[in-house]
């Protein structure tokens, strides 16, 4: 490894241990904002189970995001954040699939 990068790299991971320690302020702070997964379904006008189907999780899974126990990360959550946003054209879309 480069010297100079491993020294940035070096310098970044104990400049993180002192923000984690509270001794230094971060430069920034991104704030992610949990998604309704209910409002979202509910955009859809279909059931739990109807939507689980359609997004091809189990009905437990929807529960658990609707009622904040676990929170849908990765490929999931960008396809409620699509479904969010085009809540007709992505059940259309859905409705076809596999």
């Amino acid at each position: 490894m480069d010297k100079d990068l491993f020294n940035d790299l070096l310098l970044s991971f104990n400049e993180a241990i002192e923000i984690k320690k509270g001794l230094k302020k971060p430069s920034r702070i991104f704030k992610l904002e949990a998604k309704n997964v209910k409002d979202i379904r509910e955009k859809t006008g279909l059931s739990q189970n109807e939507f689980a189907t359609m997004i091809h999780i189990s009905v437990r899974t929807l529960q658990n995001w609707e009622q904040n126990k676990r929170k849908p990360s990765g490929a999931a959550g960008a396809l409620l954040k699509i479904i969010e946003s085009m809540p007709n054209k992505a059940k259309e879309i859905l409705a076809t699939s596999l």
